[in-house]
């Protein structure tokens, strides 16, 4: 199958293009640089130029923070790129997958939110995220509109690398322990999505890792699977001062008998911190100038 992913130099984006070409699919990848989906011709020339069967949008504008001064940027890019993307993808018979988040609750509820929960955004971020939703579906009856959540993986800035790139640095963290959700490995998502890309799943769906924790309980996994010493301290929303409102309770499960589950989220983080290890290793071998070029000889 041909599969366009808008997005692709994110990091969902780079995973979900590794994903497709693990498995042979013919992709198309269009970074930023490649195309801006807010730019409607753009896409739709590129989209009847390419003609693939399935679009997947990974796309997005992100900052959580950034959004609540730069509420027109991101709902340029969550709800007008978003329709561009599912229409452009309609006029060639394609089905879209929008991959959408967890912010466009409000939080209050105490077990995990199902697809047929009503949602309720609080932020800027999470309100143009569900305007995106809207948008693709009004723009495209051939969607699967993907739920997920605190997401991390090798190709970005993400909680892990925050994580331990300040535990270099200080003997003590402060980290939220009020804020609930399923934090999830992009190449596992990416691996999910790609797997179903030939059946005709649409709708909502969640997909997000399993189970949930507290950023505070992921950073301590995260310290206690690296091995890594620093005493975590637990702190409050209230107490960092974000200048973005974020639910406080976010978990989601999937109450659709089709939906793919995603391996326990501290599972989630071993396979990332695996994939981390060897990838430094690879980076690391590519930059030593002394190591040799012929193996050695070994006995039989």
């Amino acid at each position: 199958m041909k599969i366009a992913i808008t997005g692709a130099g994110g990091m969902l984006g780079q995973d979900m293009v590794a994903a497709a070409d693990e498995v042979h699919h013919e992709v198309a990848a269009y970074t930023r640089a490649d195309l801006d989906v807010t730019d409607e011709r753009a896409v739709f020339a590129a989209f009847e130029r390419d003609l693939p069967a399935l679009v997947i949008n990974c796309a997005a504008y992100t900052d959580v923070d950034g959004a609540e001064t730069d509420e027109l940027n991101a709902f340029m890019i969550n709800e007008d790129g978003a329709r561009n993307v599912a229409a452009a993808a309609a006029s060639i018979g394609a089905r879209v997958i929008q991959i959408s988040t967890d912010y466009v609750f409000d939080g209050t509820k105490r077990e995990p939110y199902v697809e047929s929960d009503p949602t309720g955004p609080i932020g800027v971020y999470g309100r143009s995220k569900l305007a995106g939703e809207i948008a693709v579906a009004e723009a495209n009856p051939r969607h699967l509109i993907v739920r997920t959540s605190w997401l991390y993986g090798l190709g970005g800035k993400n909680f892990v690398e925050t994580m331990l790139s300040l535990a270099a640095e200080r003997s003590e963290l402060l980290v939220v322990n009020d804020q609930i959700g399923c934090p999830t490995y992009t190449r596992q998502l990416a691996d999910a999505v790609i797997e179903f890309a030939d059946y005709q799943r649409l709708g909502i769906m969640h997909l997000c890792g399993g189970e949930a924790c507290s950023w505070y309980d992921f950073a301590r996994e995260i310290f206690r699977q690296s091995q890594v010493e620093v005493m975590v301290l637990s702190g409050t929303t209230e107490m960092l001062a974000r200048p973005a409102p974020r639910p406080v309770y976010s978990a989601m499960v999937s109450e659709r008998e089709d939906a793919p589950s995603l391996p326990r989220w501290d599972h989630g983080l071993h396979a990332y911190l695996v994939a981390r290890a060897a990838l430094h290793t690879q980076e690391t071998e590519a930059l030593d100038p002394n190591q040799e070029l012929e193996p050695k000889e070994t006995g039989q």
